[in-house]
């Protein structure tokens, strides 16, 4: 191997320095995909010395399934068929753990021997980063609380599914709204309180208070409420978890003046233990009622389901013989209550079979007809989810915070780097022309080739990370127009039909738009084909975006499960729009992508030409 690295030994300064400067994993490969140079950055990210590296082959760093899609490209470029490819792929370092890389594999023709030339950008953060945003999307998704992120200024920027269902505002009637919307007219300056807190770096933690639902009713809600930093501390806007307390209250206070009325009432009092049966049994909540000896008298339905017990296997049992062991803190708690005091703990943690769980609890006795303790009645609310919520939001909040400054770091790379490279090749080609004048005009041509791809390559990046077609043109001229463009860069055609003439929503655009990108990257990659179709259709105030290609298809249900998280990402979006997506595909049978979103029955009589 030392022999060939000798052959083909970069032949100026320059391109020694670019090559070993670069911050990029680079590697000049054989056709038969062994590496005869490699640069220190490659090293560092495979952590392999360049010696061992010069004893492996391209597909040994890799998990099967995705060394067998690097190869399969591989032999189409070493065939003639493409000149070059991108993948993103995992890798094994040298420690046996994965690491993810971006991996452009073009084909070198200038030199008497034809090489090919492989750049690894360590795309590690931006995995972790889109996994975490997806983690975090189904746990604000899925949540029965409300989940509210908003400016320091007090307007709201997200509103989850239990925010909708909690206060009554859809979606997008509440985003870019003051939050002061669910406050009721007395309480106007609790809002200036909390963002007070918030601004200076503090959290407010289950704090009890009242709203109002958009149809004016009176809710009572647990606020917890904290600060959304960046990576340098700063505080760049607020999150909050509603939990709707209004049963619980209702039950706290039918308690209280259950107590208060028996206790008024004397004429009643032979049958005061009977009347908390009764209560107990058909209170909205989880309570227990149990005799001095601390056996079960009676439990409401709450406190059954929460338990995961039937009446039947509690009523006339001793608490301690039914369920997991008891903390001896707890059983102190019984002993003062039977003494008469009221005990009660907003946030109580416990470990139950190998889980931490959390609960809200309250214990207060109550008294038979001459006035002893009869016993204790326990309310409990099992609050671990929402625990696990608040941590959860704490530590991903702020990971998207440096998600996105990763994000626009990898972007910035890619930018600088890609562009970098090409420019030094360039370089390089002039100085050979400077060497060797007579050859001016064989390579001319070619050196304005290459110069135009690079200048459309940079205008074509531009216009993925943010097309102003879309702003400009409408959602649809605008895609027609990427399509354009995308399909001249790349030598494909791509066949765009349109019937749309509804003006669509801006945040619907941009999900198709996305979509469209992602869709049409993987035809690209995987399908083998120069042509691929895309068809726009409005029907019953939806669009549907319907993208189809006869090339080599794929396992969908691998795919997913083998983290494809580029078709992950395509369902997150069309989910959060409330639409559905269909992907069709099987091995050498097309692939067919079908998506749909609802735009609004007020959208229908909005027409304009697209």
């Amino acid at each position: 191997m030392t022999g060939a690295s000798q052959s083909f030994a970069p032949e100026t300064k320059l391109f020694r320095d670019v090559f070993n400067a670069s911050p990029i994993g680079i590697a000049v490969e054989n056709l038969e995909g062994e590496p005869l140079f490699v640069n220190p950055a490659l090293c560092a990210f495979l952590g392999f010395t360049e010696e061992e590296l010069h004893r492996k082959h391209c597909i040994d760093f890799s998990p099967p399934e995705d060394a067998a899609k690097d190869w399969a490209l591989f032999q189409q470029l070493r065939a003639g068929l493409i000149d070059h490819y991108q993948l993103e792929k995992r890798y094994f370092r040298s420690d046996g753990s994965l690491v993810w890389g971006n991996l452009i594999i073009s084909l070198l023709k200038t030199h008497p021997v034809p090489h090919v030339i492989a750049m690894v950008e360590d795309i590690t953060e931006k995995k972790t980063a889109e996994e975490a945003r997806f983690r975090l999307a189904a746990i604000v998704e899925s949540s029965e609380d409300a989940i509210v992120s908003g400016t320091l200024d007090g307007i709201i920027v997200s509103w989850n599914a239990g925010a909708e269902r909690i206060y009554g505002y859809p979606e997008a009637e509440a985003v870019g709204k003051p939050i002061g919307i669910l406050l009721p007219p007395e309480l106007s300056d609790e809002e200036t309180k909390i963002l007070e807190i918030v601004r200076a770096g503090g959290r407010i933690d289950h704090f009890e208070t009242t709203r109002v639902t958009k149809t004016g009713k009176r809710i009572n809600v647990s606020l917890s409420i904290s600060a959304i930093k960046d990576s340098s501390g700063g505080t760049v806007g607020i999150s909050g978890i509603a939990r709707d307390i209004t049963e619980r209250k209702l039950a706290e206070e039918s308690m209280r003046q259950m107590n208060h009325a028996l206790e008024e009432k004397t004429a009643l009092l032979q049958s005061r233990e009977e009347l908390l049966r009764v209560f107990v049994k058909s209170v909205p909540a989880a309570v227990a009622m149990l005799d001095r000896d601390l056996r079960y008298l009676q439990v409401s339905d709450r406190w059954c389901s929460d338990n995961g017990v039937e009446a039947s296997e509690l009523l006339g049992r001793l608490r301690y013989e039914v369920g997991p062991e008891m903390p001896e803190r707890w059983k102190e708690v019984n002993r003062r209550a039977l003494d008469g005091e009221t005990l009660r703990v907003d946030e109580d943690r416990w470990e139950s079979d190998g889980i931490t769980r959390w609960a809200r609890w309250e214990v207060r006795p109550w008294t038979n007809t001459d006035g002893t303790v009869g016993g204790i009645l326990v309310l409990a609310e099992d609050i671990t989810r929402r625990k696990q919520m608040e941590e959860e939001l704490s530590g991903v909040s702020r990971n998207l915070i440096e998600a996105q400054e990763h994000e626009r770091e990898r972007i910035g790379r890619e930018l600088h780097d890609d562009i970098n490279q090409r420019l030094a090749m360039l370089v390089l080609e002039l100085e050979h022309l400077q060497n060797d004048p007579s050859d001016v005009q064989n390579r001319l041509q070619e050196l304005r080739k290459q110069t135009a791809e690079l200048s459309n390559d940079v205008q074509g990046l531009s216009h993925e990370l943010h097309s102003s077609k879309l702003q400009y043109l409408g959602v649809v001229s605008g895609i027609k127009s990427w399509c354009r463009e995308f399909g001249e860069r790349q030598r494909i055609e791509i066949d765009v039909k349109s019937d749309v003439s509804s003006v669509l929503p801006s945040e619907v655009g941009v999900c198709l738009f996305r979509v469209l990108q992602e869709a049409l990257r993987n035809a690209l990659r995987h399908s083998g084909v120069k042509r691929i179709e895309v068809q726009l259709q409005e029907a019953s105030n939806e669009i549907h975006l319907i993208v189809t290609d006869l090339g080599r298809g794929f396992d969908v249900e691998a795919a997913i499960q083998g983290q494809g998280l580029g078709l992950t990402s395509m369902q997150e979006r069309v989910r959060l729009l409330s639409g559905s997506i269909d992907i069709q595909s099987k091995p050498m049978g097309g692939t067919t992508i079908y998506v749909r979103i609802p735009f609004g029955s007020e959208l229908g009589t909005q027409r304009a030409a697209g």
